[in-house]
C-alpha cells in the first residue's frame, strides 16, 4: 500500500456536497481507501479570478494503484460528478481531484508528474497537507513546514 494525498476543490453547485461525495465515489474503489480528510477551506481562485471562491482541502488515501492508475481514477470520479474541461484554464469547476503525492514517487511524463507541480506554490494545497500530516517531505522540494514558511 502507497500513501497517496490529493487535493479536493469545488466553486459551483453545493461544493461540500460534491467534494464529500466524490471522497464516498473514491472510497468505493476496491484498491482506494480513504484515509483521512482535512478541514475545508474557503480560498480565493488562482490563475482566473472572475469566478466565485472555491473550497479547498487534502485527503489521504491508501492505494495499490500506481499514480497513473489513480489519476484515471481521480478522472473517472471528476467526469462522474459532472466536470468538464472546456472552460477556461483555472476556470470554475464542479470538482477538481489533483494527485498531489504518490509515496515518495516523482513522475514526470507526458500527462502526469507528481508531486504535483504547482504545490510549492500554493497555499491552498499545502496548508490541508500539513492538517494531514505536517512532518510530510514533499519529493525533490523538501519539508512541507520549509515550503508553508517560504509563502509568507
Amino acid at each position: 500500500m502507497t500513501r497517496a494525498y490529493i487535493g479536493l476543490g469545488a466553486n459551483l453547485g453545493d461544493r461540500e456536497a460534491t467534494i464529500r461525495r466524490a471522497l464516498e465515489l473514491l472510497d468505493r474503489h476496491p484498491d482506494v481507501s480513504v484515509v483521512a480528510v482535512s478541514t475545508l477551506r474557503e480560498t480565493e481562485p488562482v490563475g482566473y479570478a472572475d469566478q466565485p471562491r472555491f473550497l479547498n482541502g487534502a485527503a489521504a488515501l491508501e492505494t495499490v494503484l500506481g499514480p497513473r492508475d489513480l489519476l484515471s481514477r481521480l478522472l473517472s470520479v471528476e467526469r462522474a460528478l459532472g466536470r468538464t474541461r472546456n472552460g477556461p484554464r483555472w476556470g470554475p469547476r464542479m470538482i477538481d481531484l489533483d494527485l498531489l503525492l504518490h509515496g515518495a514517487e516523482v513522475v514526470d511524463e507526458p500527462g502526469l508528474r507528481v508531486p504535483h507541480p504547482r504545490l510549492a506554490e500554493r497555499r491552498f494545497a499545502l496548508e490541508p497537507l500539513a492538517e494531514l500530516d505536517p512532518g510530510l517531505v514533499v519529493p525533490s522540494a523538501g519539508p512541507l513546514a520549509t515550503l508553508l514558511a517560504s509563502l509568507q
